[in-house]
């Protein structure tokens, strides 16, 4: 029996980035705790799901991202980190570990510490972005997309290739313009459009 992981709301930002290795598979727990054991700061989104059998059901907390644990900070323990069983290496571009932005690990905090039911998703590279106008999530961006009849907010974690999603109102959401499009789309504002799900 595993102890307990560090909660989501004990992540704290501080400006030493946020890595990802990559693990075995169903490995992830016992990843993020022998590195939590050896002194570093790990954060590994858990979600509910419940698995069936023929003769019961039961309710298990699956990692969010399989094989993935982020990591935050860490480079110069990389000998301590790779030699841990489990571990096939750092997520890489360029042959250089690379550090995933904050916001696409607060996001993922912040609505995990709402409550939020959340869900692992297939990774989207296209879609309008869109941002919640207010509540506790308020700020959290993500692609809109539909799904049996439901709207849902994608939360991407580009680096990896991985995304989530969790069911949204689509009037709590509003358009994220890029920069590079503000201008173009002065005089001629797109409205916000949603995706069917594949």
């Amino acid at each position: 029996m595993l102890p307990e992981l560090t909660p989501s709301h004990e992540i704290h930002f501080c400006g030493v980035p946020w890595y990802a290795v990559y693990t075995r598979h169903q490995h992830e727990k016992v990843v993020a705790q022998i590195l939590t054991n050896k002194g570093l700061k790990t954060f590994l989104p858990l979600c509910e799901t419940t698995h069936h059998w023929k003769d019961r059901a039961k309710a298990l907390s699956m990692p969010l991202f399989p094989c993935y644990v982020f990591l935050n900070g860490g480079l110069d323990h990389r000998l301590q980190i790779l030699t841990t069983p489990g571990i096939h290496g750092f997520v890489s571009y360029g042959g250089h570990p690379a550090a995933i932005p904050d916001s696409e690990i607060e996001a993922i905090r912040r609505v995990l510490d709402n409550g939020v039911r959340v869900e692992p998703h297939p990774f989207l590279n296209y879609g309008d972005r869109v941002r919640i106008k207010s509540g506790a999530l308020a700020g959290i961006e993500g692609i809109l997309v539909r799904k049996r009849n439901q709207s849902r907010l994608v939360l991407s974690v580009e680096m990896l290739g991985k995304a989530a999603s969790m069911e949204v109102d689509a009037f709590q959401v509003e358009p994220v313009t890029p920069a590079w499009q503000k201008d173009r789309d002065l005089h001629h504002p797109t409205g916000l459009q949603a995706y069917t799900a594949p």
